[in-house]
Formats: structure tokens, sequence, C-alpha cells
């Protein structure tokens, strides 16, 4: 059995959902929601507060493109909140911060990066091929 995304739909969905990425976890996430997350205690409604405009600014782009899709957004949420939770517990129990000047900080910031874009790349495939 042979499958075929389009390269062009997946190329469009990869640019809304990295759009999509940028928004919501530079433009619109604030200092209480980034440093919050990453605490021992107290993280769980910073970390749903920036979730939730994850899911937001996901589910209005995606509406606007192709509506059929409108749960892909709370897949993504679901996934965001995960790996955003995995690396506030490593950031929480190793004490790595930017002010800690922690050699891990910017690898765990990278890795959490870069699972967030291979979950965009694994949803626009999904996309792509439907």
């Amino acid at each position: 059995m042979s499958s075929s995304v389009s390269v062009g739909a997946l190329v469009g969905w990869m640019l809304l959902l990295t759009a999509k990425h940028i928004i919501a976890d530079f433009m619109l996430q604030n200092a209480w929601m980034a440093i919050g997350k990453d605490q021992k205690t107290g993280w769980a409604l910073p970390l749903l507060a920036h979730c939730l405009v994850h899911l937001a600014v996901a589910l209005a782009l995606i509406l606007v493109v192709a509506p059929r899709f409108w749960y892909v957004a709370f897949i993504d949420f679901v996934i965001h909140i995960i790996v955003d939770r995995a690396k506030g517990i490593c950031a929480s129990h190793f004490g790595v911060t930017l002010e800690s000047g922690h050699p891990w900080f910017w690898t765990l910031i990278g890795v959490d990066q870069a699972l967030h874009h291979l979950t965009g790349f694994a949803l626009s495939i999904y996309m792509a091929a439907n």
C-alpha cells in the first residue's frame, strides 16, 4: 500500500502551526506563565493559562482554514501541556533557570521547542494526508 501527502498542504499546515507557536509561545506568553509553569508548586494555573492560549490560537487558525480539523487544536493542547509540564518538572527538580546559570537551561528550552515543532510536524502530516 502506498501513501502520499501533498507537499503544498504539508508546508501550508507547517507554516500555520509555526505561526501559531510563535504567537502563543512568544507573543502572548507573559512572565507569570513562563516562570510560573516551571515552579515546584503553583504551576497548574500558569501552565493551564499558557496552554489555553495555544488552544485558542490554534482553534481560531484551524477554523479559518479547515474547520473539519477543529479537534486537532485540542490534541495540540494536550500534547503542549505534557511537554511543558515535563520541562517544568526537569527545571524545578534540577534548578534549571536562567538566573541560576545552569548549563542545561538552553538545552532544556531547545528540547522543549523541538518537541513542540515535532508535534506541529506530526499534526501537519495528519491534516495534509486527510
